[in-house]
């Protein structure tokens, strides 16, 4: 589910949430009666701190975070607000002795880190010990098995507070909450409270596939007409030490956030400050509400009428907010440096529906019952392997193939939960790597699969087989060997591959090759078959196998280049023409404009001389950054304002420079478009490939680690 969008709906209920906090704390249908007032803020406005924590972990918590940059900053700013809470209300509790209870210093740290120094502030700490429990139940199970152990934390909670009646009467659970009472005055904390529901708010924002509105308002409905029946009964058993925390809060706010995801629309400017503030504030609202109260004979009215006494907070706590928000407005306006929008010197752009057309194109070319398998080695060929596999895993890819094992523990660390098979050797000193980020090593040889098993990890792995390319693999006349490899149990082998050297070709003695490949695999398949050994998984096809031997029937199809919409050379051919779509786009801006007299020269060995007078444009970008260096000296083309212009003398490690001459209206700021399409006229990645004496699969590759990686949807 897209986050960069604007919820109006999460905005507005921001709002209500903060006055219903307010309604627990000033409890507004007391003077009317008990019941109806236990419904309101006791059961209903139960949602509205879950709330909280659900946006938070809407915004924060991903399944595929890639640092801890987000959660740092969250943290600090958690910090600073708490902080700035605690001076605030420091004179209050100073009035009320606070400094003078017995084992002061026990008390300010349990305050400190779970209830709060003053009772609506506990939210705070809780807020980052929640998101800090709950980055790292994600970071170490993935985003929705995070789900079982943040249920477990919670239902602990759930016997400390609304079920405590039922706990206490146990020796070893009273001894328990016994203990986590000396701590934390409630379960209702940063450890069994919050986590859940950051989660639960990570979950909502990974979906791709939403439940419809009238499922999620119904789900609403029912859930919290539960709740309160849930509310009612344990009230009226009176098993409840505290009544924050209730089974069915758990659906009540799935599908109640889910509702609110569906309202879309302009961003209501400064809502989430003002509904903290609002949250912050009122406790001394009610304060100063009562004492104005008292000092003016309105107690009747202000305090002993509760409902006015709410609208009364209400008013007063809105007031100030919206005081406080102007002011720091104007304030930080001055302050403020004109925005201007960051702009890097080269970008990669990847078009993730391009992307996913391709995934859909490529599987409806593939057999009934075979799989994808997105190869992301090298950076996903250059397109960015956390940006691709992210996309793809939410997408439905679940089986990935990268080169090397640094590779395979980098998508695990970015949160890829699929299939991850190392297609090139691993030093086997590394088989507790393979154990513990649950990567698939390919087995080159049978001594190589001995050396792993001496390792003593458990490690699932697949057979290679070499057919005549006679690279990595176990020779397919080595039959014998390759019996012993799938039959030991301590391999866990869970596939057995060959890779095709010619498939790019139709040239006749190229598919007479690439037959007698594809015959001598099947040949040991068979005679494995005989030997009453249950095949794994089987795979022979990548791109171009695909292409031109779509009748194959197998396990996988192995795509590399494909996925990323193009092939290898420009003009290949191949048996089956799918639509694919380019992915990637590589831009670059024109940053200086010389203008030089014919006879003057341009870069390094003077290569280009001006036959006139010329204007020519710097781009900052060079064979650093993937740019092949063949390219120079007019070899090599770029886009500017839907033109093609010629790069001039020699491409540098940094740079490298055009002749705009013939675009009179060429200007510094001007996007230069070195892959990809600029109006009407359109670089093809393989064009550039082929100009520079390479193939595509080199030339996306290799491009430069400094480049930044923009998608776009």
């Amino acid at each position: 589910m897209s986050r960069g969008k604007d919820y109006t709906g999460i905005d507005y209920a921001r709002l209500t949430a903060a006055f219903l906090v307010v309604a627990i704390h000033t409890s507004p249908l007391a003077s009317f009666g008990d019941t109806g007032d236990f419904i309101l803020t006791r059961i209903f406005a139960r949602a509205a701190v879950p709330f909280f924590f659900m946006t938070s972990g809407f915004f924060l918590i991903s399944g595929y975070g890639r640092d801890t940059d987000k959660l740092v900053s969250f943290v600090k700013k958690t910090a600073v607000i708490y902080g700035c809470a605690i001076l605030f209300y420091l004179p209050l509790n100073l009035y009320n002795g606070y400094f003078n209870a017995k084992h002061l210093l026990p008390n300010i740290l349990k305050d400190l880190v779970f209830d709060g120094t003053l009772y609506h502030l506990w939210y705070l700490p809780a807020s980052v010990v929640g998101a800090g429990t709950a980055w790292m139940l994600v970071k170490r199970f993935g985003i929705k098995r995070a789900l079982a152990p943040a249920a477990l934390l919670y239902t602990v909670g759930l016997f400390g507070d609304s079920y405590y009646g039922i706990a206490e009467k146990i020796p070893l659970f009273r001894s328990f909450y016994a203990g986590i009472f000396e701590v934390s005055d409630y379960t209702r904390n940063g450890i069994f409270f919050a986590p859940l529901f950051f989660v639960m708010g990570g979950i909502i924002a990974e979906q791709t596939a939403r439940i419809s509105l009238r499922k999620c308002l119904t789900g609403t409905v029912i859930s919290f007409s539960l709740m309160l029946a849930e509310g009612m009964i344990l009230h009226y058993f009176q098993l409840q030490r505290h009544d924050s925390m209730y089974v069915m809060l758990i659906p009540v706010m799935y599908f109640l956030f889910a509702t609110l995801t569906f309202w879309r629309g302009r961003r209501i400017q400064r809502i989430s400050e003002f509904a903290l503030l609002l949250y912050l504030v009122h406790p001394m609202m009610i304060v100063v509400v009562r004492l104005f109260a008292g000092l003016s004979g309105l107690q009747a009215l202000l305090v002993e009428n509760s409902l006015v006494h709410f609208l009364t907070v209400c008013a007063v706590s809105a007031a100030c907010s919206a005081a406080a928000v102007i002011i720091w407005d104007r304030w930080s306006k001055k302050r403020r440096k004109p925005y201007r929008k960051p702009a890097d010197r080269a970008w990669i752009e990847v078009d993730l529906d391009n992307l996913k057309h391709n995934v859909r194109t490529l599987k409806k070319a593939m057999p009934p019952g075979c799989r994808l398998m997105a190869v992301v080695k090298a950076n996903a060929y250059g397109h960015g392997a956390f940006e691709t596999a992210v996309c793809l895993e939410r997408i439905g890819v679940t089986s990935f193939a990268a080169a090397t094992i640094d590779e395979g523990i980098a998508l695990r660390r970015w949160g890829i939960r699929g299939d991850i098979l190392i297609l090139g050797y691993t030093e086997p000193s590394r088989a507790e790597e393979l154990h513990r980020y649950r990567l698939i090593q390919t087995l080159i040889d049978y001594p190589y699969a001995k050396s792993l098993i001496r390792q003593g990890y458990s490690i699932r792995t697949q057979v290679k087989i070499d057919t005549g390319m006679h690279r990595l693999g176990f020779g397919v006349e080595d039959r014998e060997a390759i019996l012993k490899t799938v039959m030991n149990r301590k391999l866990n082998v869970c596939g057995i591959y060959t890779h095709l050297c010619a498939a790019d070709s139709l040239a006749e003695n190229d598919v007479k090759f690439t037959g007698r490949q594809i015959e001598v695999f099947y040949e040991l398949l068979d005679w494995l078959k005989e030997q009453k050994v249950t095949l794994p998984d089987v795979h022979i096809q990548s791109t171009y196998g695909l292409l031109n031997y779509p009748e194959l029937n197998c396990s996988y199809v192995r795509a590399g280049i494909s996925l990323y919409g193009v092939l290898s050379a420009p003009n290949d051919k191949t048996r089956l023409q799918l639509d694919l779509r380019p992915v990637l786009s590589l831009r670059s801006q024109v940053v200086l404009i010389r203008e030089i007299k014919a006879g003057e020269c341009v870069g390094y060995g003077r290569m280009f001389k001006a036959e006139r007078d010329s204007r020519i444009a710097i781009l900052p970008i060079g064979y650093a950054d993937g740019i092949p260096r063949n390219l120079s000296c007019g070899n090599g083309e770029v886009l500017i304002r839907g033109c093609r212009v010629l790069i001039a003398g020699r491409i540098s490690m940094d740079q490298l420079a055009v002749d705009i001459t013939d675009i009179p209206d060429a200007a510094v700021g001007d996007i230069a478009t070195l892959i990809g399409r600029d109006g009407q006229e359109e670089l093809k990645a393989s064009e550039a490939a082929w100009r520079s004496g390479s193939i595509t699969n080199e030339l996306l590759s290799r491009m430069g680690t400094r480049v930044v990686v923009r998608t776009q949807t």
